[in-house]
């Protein structure tokens, strides 16, 4: 069968590599035509966008990039015209994804949806036009089941991709006790958000002068990028090794997403962070209603594990403070007894696995 994936993050990439792994496995003759990056590439899919080119975060960002963004929907639309596949699996990243659901249904293509968007956080109404458009969702958290099912979308809950991409049994048993003195620095996956988020970062530097800092980086946003925000400031940038970096690490500053998860996953205590634009700060504070916290962490548990620090709250003080509590034995205590609750809450493995059965099993029998 042919599969045409559309993930336009870095997360997505990562997860968008497994399912494909998972679909050539259970079906050999499977030709898989993408957008992502390298990971979905090296899995064997034909990647005709990459993610460098697709990552806008925030309201007034994706404002100032709306001419590039509608013309690669429309080089978008062409190209799954003449692929023709039998399905296109959409993976997180709504705001490009979102506007192909009536020109997918109008040419009658079949769409699952992969990763959830967060509809019950902020924008809860959209998640009619999934109802409308979309044949089938698979979630990774147990609660987005029960959302779904509230307003009659077909649902299947797989699980969360990390479970198997970090093997949280063996992190588990990580002790506190680095023989680095390391404290990572993951400023994030997109270029907008890294400008606004590490220079913050970088400030707590000279209050810790017994610890290394560590930044982890993307080759594919480039050196030259990370070297101008960072100056003189006593740290190195490891790219593309994030999990190893967090695997020597003694505690992490982490911008939230799905490095808030992974952090966790490695039993490394963090404080996490965002901030952007203030004009989209007032607009997404002003459109999110339903949820209590930022972090993915926090929202799995139901309640505060990891401290978030939003917009004005990200400054150099607050970091210090914050950062000497995930150092203090109480504080790294408490944290780590919420990340065994967060593995209890997340289950077990084999979500790539499972979806990609589930959706071939979909697609073989026409439901």
């Amino acid at each position: 069968m042919k599969y045409y994936i559309i993930a336009g993050e870095a997360s997505g990439d990562l997860h968008g590599s497994h399912l494909i792994k998972e679909l050539k496995l259970a079906d050999p003759g499977a030709d898989i035509r993408c957008w992502g990056g390298d990971k979905m590439q090296a899995a064997g899919g034909k990647v005709v966008k990459h993610i460098k080119d697709l990552a806008f975060m925030g309201f007034f960002e994706v404002l100032k990039h709306l001419g590039t963004i509608l013309r690669n929907i429309e080089f978008c639309k062409k190209d799954i015209l003449e692929y023709k596949p039998d399905v296109v699996i959409l993976i997180d990243y709504p705001g490009f994804n979102f506007r192909l659901f009536k020109f997918l249904k109008q040419n009658h293509f079949r769409i699952f949806y992969y990763i959830s968007p967060q509809l019950w956080a902020w924008k809860t109404s959209r998640v009619y036009k999934v109802q409308e458009y979309v044949e089938r969702m698979f979630v990774i958290f147990p609660f987005e089941k029960a959302f779904y099912e509230k307003y009659n979308v077909a649902v299947d809950y797989v699980g969360h991709p990390l479970l198997d991409e970090l093997k949280p049994e063996k992190n588990a048993a990580i002790v506190t006790d680095k023989t680095e003195k390391v404290i990572a620095i993951l400023p994030g996956s997109r270029k907008q958000e890294i400008s606004y988020l590490l220079p913050e970062y970088l400030k707590v530097i000279d209050s810790f002068p017994d610890y290394k800092f560590e930044v982890a980086g993307l080759s594919n946003i480039g050196s030259e990028f990370y070297q101008k925000l960072i100056g003189n400031a006593r740290c190195t940038v490891v790219f593309d090794q994030t999990y190893k970096l967090l695997e020597r690490s003694t505690a992490a500053i982490v911008t939230s997403g799905t490095a808030t998860l992974e952090t966790a996953l490695h039993n490394v205590p963090e404080v996490i962070s965002y901030k952007g634009s203030w004009i989209s700060y007032y607009i997404a504070k002003s459109l999110i209603k339903n949820i209590s916290y930022i972090c993915i962490v926090n929202l799995i548990c139901g309640k505060r594990v990891v401290e978030e620090l939003i917009q004005a709250d990200v400054n150099k003080e607050r970091l210090i403070a914050e950062v000497k509590n995930i150092l203090s034995l109480e504080g790294r205590e408490t944290i780590l007894q919420g990340y065994d609750f967060l593995r209890s809450k997340l289950g077990v493995g084999g979500a790539s696995k499972r979806v990609a059965t589930l959706m071939i099993g979909y697609l073989k029998s026409g439901k």
